[in-house]
Order: structure tokens, then C-alpha cells, then sequence
């Protein structure tokens, strides 16, 4: 972002509530870890698994301190933040294990869980003491609000003009027709009314719920309480849209200024007690990515999601996490984005996906890595849903995908039951990662179904030996293996 989106006064909010975090950090060291994602890629997938697998100490053979045979446990632990919803984890394992298992719902706001994790350390100092302990403050919050945060540093006219822009995306579709339709009567005098102002704003919600469906795959769709209102529906903070620059008129009573205020109050009610109070304070950031889907909708979701990427980047409080930056003003110092469901491909191609989601962040990342904040990509299925194995056509032998495909999943024509297992050819990601903006890349080309949780999820819980996982571990280890030392 061009400038701090935080005043002084909340800086000094900052820096007290790490002061306290420190304070209370001095005997038993806490991790946050904020856990968001982008395009629908299973957060609450990935937490559920990664709480299961680290309960169960199973599965997890490339986490460090599990390999060496320094992991001693895990267990959940009490509720840290009486403020904040305590994310449900027994209720998403309960859905995840059950005699016919079903993806869990999505969560809509801000939650926490704390595990406190056991280990032998590495250093003797250290071992001369016993196990070691450390608190994980798993932080999950919908990643529309992380792509609000830029927000802070835009006034009304400049986010107007960049909403409208994205409505280029979708000009054709029915929901944004009607949202620029309604635009066109409107003149600079145009005095503020209430009604007109909900109209515009519900129009403009419908244009963004559009947007985001499996067909269009965009990303970048701010505000996101827009998508996600919660309590907050209707009020007006959440009841604006945006305008064109040639009604720009500042007057009092007239709708551009109404527009005005409820943007800017949006944002001081809103985002910035999000980054004062929750986001500020994190030490570690997962960013999922559901690259697959925006590649199964073509170059304009691509370029969308290649957007959203840079908003996320401008985000982030980067720096080294040194002694003093704990205490006054701590900063994320790792960000790990990880491209999700590469159950969805052939091991084959998970090569491809990780180049893909590398060139998407290494376009944006190059300010994150200079100043200090350090960022890693990663292919991962949080949960594995499907098998490989191969099928013959005429051709040979295609490696192949094996799965039931979600109830209402349509591919060639054919709808699927939720209860009928296939073989899929999910098609080849390029070779070259540069491919993807290419407009020879055309939506549909790739077959990317979404698959239901394997029944075989309720017997791995019953026996305690974790969830099966893609570089679930690794992922673990990026994040969290250097403090286990």
C-alpha cells in the first residue's frame, strides 16, 4: 500500500496488545498463525485436517519435529480470546467422518483455536528444562476480508473507478447488466436518497455473488462484507456503491457524497478495526489458493486471481520478526501460498501446479521478499479425496483420477448423484507456467470437477491415525518447524 493504513493512535493500539501478547508469551512462547484463503479453497478444510493430523501425531512425516522424533503431543486447549468465536472443529470433523461424509460449510467470520503442542528441542539449553511447549493461536478469517485491507489506503473515487473496471469482466451477464443499467439515468445533481442508494447497493452485491460463481471465478471483489454481511446486512455502512467520476459532486445532499461517507465508514467501522485488532498481530500467514478453478474458467479469472495476489501482498506488515519487532511491532515474517486441492491432478502434474501458483506470487511478491517478509509456495490437498490410476483410450493409457464427483457435478453433459464413483481424465496444466494468461487457454479446456470426502475418513478417525493429506506436513513444517527446534 502507498501509505500506513493505520493512524497513530492505532499503531500505539498495536503495539500494547503486543506488549501483552509478549508479556504473556514469557514462559510458554505463542504462535499465531492467520489461516485465509482466496476463491473458495477450503480454510476450513485445511485447519480441521491440520488439527487431526497434529492431535493424532500421525501422517505428518515431513514435520520436522515428528520425523526426529522430537514431537511429544498435541492437545486443544482453552479458548485464548473470550472475544472472539472459537472455531468448531469438533463440528467440521463430525461432518468430515461421518457414515456418509460431506464438506463442512464454510465459515463466514473470524475464529481461533489454540493447540499447545509438546516437543523435545534441539538445543540443549533448552532440553536441560524438559519438553518445551508452544501455543498455536490458529487465527482463520475469510479472505475477503484480507482483500479489503487495501481499501484503506484508496478514497472513494479511486475504489469506484476500480470496481467499475472489474465490472468489464462480466458486462455481459445479467446481474452486472442490470447494476450498470441502473447507473445510466443518474447526473451529477442527483440528490441522495435512501432508496436509491439500497437499490444500488443490492444491484451491486448481486453483480458481485455473480461474479464469484464457478463460471466467472474472479477473486478481487471488495467489499467483502458485501459477500459475507453477517449482522451487519443492511446497515448502512454496508448499503453504497460505486459511481462514475463524471457524477463526482461533493455537495452535501447529493448521492455521490451520501456514497462517500458510507464508503469511508465501511472502512473505519469495519476494515481497519479488522487490522488493528486481529491482523496485525499475526506472526505467520497461509494463504490458500484454489488456482484450479480460476484455471478452469480461463485468462480473465487467471488475471483476476493475478490481482488478488498483489492486493494480498500490499497487505502484509512485512519484516523479520527480531526481538524488539515482537514486543512494539511485530510483523508476519513468512507467508506461505499454497495452491489447494492437488488431489484434483495427477501427481504428475503437481509440479505444474506449483509452478503456476509460483509465477502468479513470484509477480507479486518481489516487495514482500526484499523487505524481509519470506514467502514459499506449495501444491497441497488438506484432505485427499480421490486415487490415481490410469484408463485406455484409443491412444494408450491416461493417468487418471479416481473419486466420486459431488452431487449436481455436470461434466460432458452428464449429472452426477454424489454417490457414483469415476475415472477422470482431469487434462494437462501447461508446461509453461506463462501459458496461463494466454488467451489459447480457454475456459473448459482443463476438467476439474469438485469431489466428495472419500467414506474411508471415518475409519482413519475412529483408529486415530490422522486424515489423509498432500504436503499437509511440509506445509507444517514451513510454518511452524523452526520453532520447534
Amino acid at each position: 500500500m502507498s501509505k500506513s493504513p493505520t493512524g497513530i493512535v492505532d499503531e500505539l493500539a498495536i503495539a500494547l496488545t503486543n506488549m501483552g501478547n509478549a508479556a504473556t508469551s514469557t514462559f510458554t512462547p505463542t504462535l499465531r498463525l492467520g489461516v485465509t484463503g482466496l476463491s473458495r479453497s477450503g480454510k476450513t478444510i485445511f485447519i480441521t485436517s491440520l488439527v487431526k493430523n497434529l492431535l493424532d501425531g500421525e501422517k505428518l512425516n515431513q514435520f520436522s519435529p515428528l520425523s526426529q522424533g522430537r514431537f511429544i503431543g498435541a492437545q486443544l486447549s482453552e479458548h485464548p480470546n473470550k472475544a472472539i468465536p472459537r472455531f468448531t472443529y469438533e463440528e467440521h470433523l463430525a461432518a468430515l467422518t461421518a457414515k456418509n461424509p460431506f464438506w463442512p460449510t464454510s465459515t463466514s467470520n473470524i475464529s481461533q483455536l489454540r493447540l499447545t503442542l509438546k516437543f523435545r528441542s534441539n538445543n540443549w539449553l533448552s532440553g536441560m528444562g524438559g519438553p518445551s511447549t508452544l501455543n498455536l493461536d490458529i487465527v482463520d478469517y475469510p479472505g475477503e476480508w484480507l482483500l479489503d485491507l487495501p481499501l484503506l489506503s484508496l478514497n472513494y473515487a479511486q475504489w469506484s473507478a476500480q470496481a467499475l473496471e472489474r465490472c468489464k469482466t462480466t458486462k455481459t451477464t445479467v446481474p452486472t447488466k442490470a447494476f450498470l443499467a441502473a447507473l445510466q439515468p443518474l447526473n451529477k445533481e442527483q440528490e441522495a436518497s435512501e432508496p436509491l442508494a439500497q437499490n444500488l447497493a443490492s444491484l451491486f452485491t448481486d453483480h458481485l455473488h455473480n461474479a464469484r460463481t464457478n463460471q466467472n471465478a474472479l477473486s478481487t471483489l471488495p467489499p467483502g462484507r458485501f459477500l459475507l454481511p453477517g449482522d451487519m446486512k443492511n446497515s448502512p455502512a454496508l448499503t453504497f456503491a460505486p459511481l462514475p467520476k463524471n457524477l463526482e459532486n461533493h455537495k452535501n445532499d447529493s448521492l455521490y457524497a451520501l456514497m462517500n461517507r458510507r464508503y469511508e465508514a465501511y472502512k473505519s467501522i469495519i476494515v481497519r478495526p479488522f487490522f488493528r485488532d486481529h491482523f496485525a498481530s499475526l506472526d505467520r500467514q497461509i494463504v490458500l489458493v484454489d488456482a484450479l478453478r480460476a484455471l478452469n474458467a480461463g485468462p480473465n479469472a487467471v488475471n483476476d486471481l493475478q490481482e488478488a495476489l498483489n492486493s494480498v501482498l500490499a497487505c502484509f506488515r512485512q519484516g523479520s520478526n527480531n526481538p524488539l519487532n515482537w514486543v512494539f511491532a511485530k510483523k508476519i515474517d513468512r507467508i506461505l501460498f499454497a495452491a489447494t486441492k492437488a488431489d484434483h491432478v495427477h501427481h504428475t502434474s503437481h509440479k505444474r501446479l506449483q509452478n503456476i501458483i509460483e509465477i502468479l506470487v513470484a509477480r507479486a511478491a518481489k516487495s514482500a521478499r526484499f523487505s524481509g517478509a519470506e514467502t514459499k509456495t506449495m501444491a497441497i490437498a488438506a484432505i485427499r479425496a480421490t486415487k490415481e490410476g490410469t484408463i485406455k483410450d484409443k491412444d494408450g493409457e491416461l493417468d487418471c483420477l479416481i473419486g466420486t464427483p459431488e452431487k449436481n457435478e455436470v461434466l460432458d453433459k452428464i449429472t452426477y448423484d454424489g454417490k457414483t464413483e469415476i475415472a477422470l481424465f482431469p487434462g494437462d496444466l501447461p508446461k509453461d507456467p506463462q501459458a496461463i494468461f494466454q488467451p489459447s487457454l480457454k475456459p473448459g479446456s482443463l476438467n476439474f470437477m469438485r469431489f466428495a470426502p472419500p467414506k474411508e475418513l471415518s475409519s482413519s478417525a475412529q483408529k486415530n491415525t490422522g486424515l489423509p493429506h498432500i504436503r499437509l506436513d511440509k506445509a507444517l513444517d514451513y510454518l511452524l518447524g523452526d520453532w520447534m527446534k
